[in-house]
């Protein structure tokens, strides 16, 4: 960002207060980030120049972003941090160590990229904690991907912490991974504004028909204002004759950086070219490479003087557009001239990756030296954690490789890289390349596996499971574990589609895999069960479900494999209604994401235990994990997981609030052709409307979730489809389905399983008989954690008595129905317990208001772990969030709780479970 870098600010009032009203938040200790967007010349970089002058009390951390830079991995964070990197010291160690590991200051394993991220976060925040901060981010849409994503993560944990992030870009922030933070979009000067730059500008008399067209054409760019009549004649500017009128902005302004070029000598041209062509602004470099070339020192003056660079402490130009201009208007082989030079000066061993991305645009052809080179600086972005970046250098290694073998082999671990990077896209193309060449039948395996995951990846839709299947097909006597893996894949990935029939066929298929090694991993007990469940029935395969849950529950005996599908232990565990396995799974699940600080798995293992939460009766534990996982997902760039969310509104009972979000959870799942979160979407409904009273419009979703045979989903369907059938007279279609749900609960014989078996049996029972049914419904679900079905046995019994004209035992039930319910926050079944209690002759006034319900839930997961002993540190680490920021969530959480230390947290909070 140089000092004469951008047009004068002329104007701007709401943009300057928007600046000042940022740095003023972040003096008192409330963060700050704004995104300036606007097309090249707007005068961003002149705003950014105004925050940085009346930042004069904050300390500045700088990054930039450079187009031939968006290769190397964390180029941009470390850039920013580089200051503070006297603080790493301070972090807690698992922190430090990822950092350590992304900057290439150590070797270890590639750590996860958000703990990277967090990492960052806690460095700013202690570099915070003695002046307040400004991160100025110019040209953020050039910055490598790690980077950006990172920063984003960074400026979406801020809070409290005297931080304000400037984040610069050219499109606005739909386009550039900075979605969703405050953005300030530049357009042109207004009119009178641009008429008076314009003359600033212009020396002599100016046509006002001239002018008019120049402030029209320009739309009032700042920069297009300063810079076209500099390639104006005189003639045309005092008559209007002939003003160039090329389709884009940029293209015009570069245009006239280009002409400013054209007159300055030869040698200087070619200066600016090897300085267009170093992307660290490094001026020793520079002058070394100049040298290589023949170029003397002299040539930097006209440069200087024509306004087009600045040569200091970093090699400055005027405009990102100069450099551009500079570098596309050069030929081919000056540009891998000056590659070369830069590669002859950069230090092979201190800088090993840049030395060989100015070799790979050096070579006129296929050069196997460069693409080894290439290819070993892969090696080392991935283990620094730079995915993006060993895509990049695999996919221009594939490039410059001249034996077709080789490049086949390339172009495939480009494409596997390119897919874990977030590029499916790119990925399809280089398997394209991959296909052309020749390669051995495992790797042409592998390419069927990758071309299926980009599939599902795309759509999770019905494309993917038989493009699975052949993959597996292929890697079956090649690869047998990956196999049996990829066979589990096209089962998980037909159950997302959402079809029954469609499961059945996979499952029939995968029956077909290799046998499982011995002894057999968790993962492959759990593929041979499902397979036995779909295609010989429900009854015939809970045995091997329940040994495959009894193995996973076992985690030293697990694999990092059958750690990767402990989701799906999640998932099996509530279909054979094991209760106890689900909780333990889905809590180990959790404990290692947070542990390995594994943002991209995060958002499913929280979704899942809050699952175990909604059912435990724990819905506000449930809507504190549910809101941690909604930013979670959106920083790491993946879909929402909204089943937890849509049972968390189900169970709550706010009608209107609950029906949107379920109607939203709808039409984003029919977007992307995924069954299963349709199916979730029709069975929180059903609950919904259940809880409400409104058994004819419970039933409809209910049957329609039903339909759907996803595990767990549709024997859950069956319980609302049997309550909301009695009640609407629906005896047949109640009788029916109780069938059926029996056939699974008694195949299961779990205590949650018999006691909602008793439940709906009971409603489906008149007469005394229904009276011993509903007992033994209460008896077996206290012995569960399945608490909210408890709490409805209560209900269903109280609402039975009440109706056999005996109040007073119905009493009991009713009030214990309705505590439970309260307790709860199941606001609509509360209701419903309240007006039997009323028909009974009882009066229940409402609940008081519990002090819980006075904190957010971000701040109720604060003192639930404060309470528990963590420390502000151990708290950020958990939740990503800065020590600092735990430490004002706390501050907030005591004024609302009237207490004044940690020890009385534990009294002031009832604890989950």
């Amino acid at each position: 960002m140089a000092s004469f870098g951008g047009p004068p600010l002329c104007g701007r009032r709401k943009e300057r207060d928007a600046l000042d009203r940022l740095l003023d938040e972040a003096r008192i200790g409330r963060s700050g980030v704004l995104v300036i967007s606007g097309e090249a010349g707007a005068g961003k970089t002149a705003l950014v120049n105004y925050a940085a002058e009346r930042a004069s009390n904050f300390r500045i951390e700088k990054a930039w972003g450079v187009e031939s830079e968006m290769e190397l991995p964390y180029a941009g964070l470390q850039q920013l941090c580089a200051r503070t990197l006297d603080l790493l010291p301070e972090l807690p160690e698992p922190q430090r160590d990822a950092l350590c590991v992304a900057f290439g200051l150590s070797k270890a394993a590639p750590p996860d990229r958000f703990l990277v991220g967090l990492a960052a976060l806690s460095l700013l925040s202690k570099a915070a904690e003695d002046t307040p901060v400004l991160c100025l981010i110019d040209d953020a849409h050039w910055l490598d991907r790690a980077s950006v994503q990172l920063l984003a993560f960074v400026a979406r944990r801020l809070l409290a912490e005297r931080i304000a992030m400037l984040f610069v870009v050219r499109e606005r922030t739909d386009e550039n991974g900075l979605r969703g933070l405050p953005e300030l979009h530049i357009d042109g000067l207004a009119e009178y504004e641009a008429r008076q730059l314009l003359e600033l500008a212009v020396h002599g008399g100016l046509d006002t028909q001239v002018r008019d067209r120049i402030v029209a054409e320009t739309h009032g760019n700042p920069l297009a204002l300063l810079e076209l009549p500099r390639v104006m004649t005189p003639l045309e500017l005092a008559g209007g004759f002939g003003l160039p009128n090329p389709s884009s902005m940029s293209r015009r302004i570069e245009a006239s950086f280009v002409q400013r070029i054209q007159d300055v000598p030869e040698a200087t041209r070619r200066f600016l070219l090897v300085a267009a062509a170093e992307p660290v602004g490094d001026p020793a470099r520079l002058w070394l490479a100049a040298r290589q070339l023949g170029i003397g020192a002299a040539a930097v003056g006209p440069a200087e003087a024509a306004g087009l660079v600045e040569i200091g402490t970093r090699v400055r130009f005027r405009h990102p557009l100069v450099r551009s201009g500079i570098y596309q208007a050069a030929s081919l082989a000056d540009r891998r001239a000056a590659h070369q030079a830069l590669a002859e000066v950069t230090d092979a061993a201190l800088d090993p990756d840049r030395r060989a991305w100015h070799r790979a645009r050096a070579v006129p052809g296929p050069d196997e030296t460069v693409a080894d080179e290439l290819e070993h600086s892969a090696g080392r972005a991935q283990a620094r954690g730079g995915m993006a970046a060993a895509a990049a250098f695999l996919q221009r290694a594939t490039e410059l490789t001249p034996d077709p073998g080789r490049r086949a082999y390339r172009a495939l671990a480009a494409a596997s890289a390119m897919f874990e990077a977030g590029a499916p896209a790119k990925a399809d193309q280089l398997l394209a390349t991959a296909a052309w060449g020749p390669l051995d039948e495992l790797a042409q395996a592998r390419l069927a596996q990758l071309k299926a995951r980009i599939a599902f990846a795309r759509t999770r839709g019905s494309e993917a499971p038989p493009l699975l299947l052949d993959a597996a097909a292929l890697l079956g006597p090649l690869d047998p574990k990956l196999s049996r893996e990829t066979y589990l894949e096209a089962i998980a990935a037909a159950m997302f589609a959402g079809s029954h029939g469609r499961v059945a066929e996979v499952a029939a298929t995968a029956r077909a895999a290799p046998p499982a090694p011995r002894p057999p991993r968790a993962v492959d007990r759990l593929l041979d069960a499902l397979t036995i469940r779909y295609t010989e029935g429900y009854r015939a395969g809970v045995a091997g479900l329940q040994q495959a849950l009894a193995a996973m529950a076992r985690p030293e005996h697990c694999c990092r494999d059958d750690n990767r599908w402990l989701w799906m232990g999640c998932r099996v565990a509530t279909d054979v209604w094991d209760d106890e396995s689900w909780h333990q799974l889905a809590g180990r699940q959790l404990q290692l994401a947070r542990d390995n600080g594994a943002l991209k798995d995060l958002p499913v293992a929280l979704t899942y235990r809050a699952g175990v939460h909604v059912h435990a009766g724990e819905l506000a534990a449930a809507a504190e994990l549910v809101a941690e996982a909604e930013p979670i997902a959106e920083a790491a760039g993946n879909a929402p997981f909204s089943y937890s969310a849509l049972m968390v509104a189900a169970w709550t009972g706010r009608r209107d609030a609950a029906i949107a979000l379920i109607q939203d959870g709808i039409d984003d799942a029919k977007r992307r052709g995924e069954g299963r979160a349709i199916s979730m979407a029709q069975y929180s409904l059903a609950v919904l409307f259940n809880g409400l009273g409104r058994y004819e419009e419970a039933l409809g979703p209910a049957v329609q979730a039903y339909q759907r045979d996803d595990l767990a989903l549709a024997a859950w369907a069956m319980i609302e489809l049997i309550e909301a059938a009695v009640r609407v007279g629906q005896d047949t279609l109640a009788a029916d389905t109780m069938r059926q749900l029996r056939d699974r609960t008694q195949a299961s014989g779990t205590d949650w399983a018999l006691g909602v078996q008793a439940r709906s049996l009971a409603l489906c029972t008149d007469g005394p008989a229904a009276e011993p049914l509903y007992q033994e419904a209460i008896e077996r679900l206290a012995r569960s954690r399945i608490v909210v079905h408890l709490a409805r046995a209560h209900l269903l019994y109280g609402e039975w008595l009440r109706r056999e004209g005996r109040r007073a035992p119905a009493r009991p039930e009713l009030r214990r129905a309705h505590e439970l319910f309260a307790r709860f926050g199941a606001e609509a079944f509360a209701q419903r317990a309240r007006r039997e209690l009323a028909a009974t002759g009882e009066t229940v006034g409402k609940r008081n208001v519990d002090r819980l319900s006075a904190l957010t839930t971000q701040e109720v997961q604060i003192a639930r772990l404060a309470g528990a002993g963590q420390t502000n540190s151990e708290i950020g680490s958990e939740l990503f969030l800065s020590a600092r920021t735990v430490e004002w969530h706390l501050s907030k959480v005591f004024a609302k709780l009237g207490i004044s230390s940690r020890r009385e947290l534990r009294d002031a909070l009832p604890v989950p479970g």
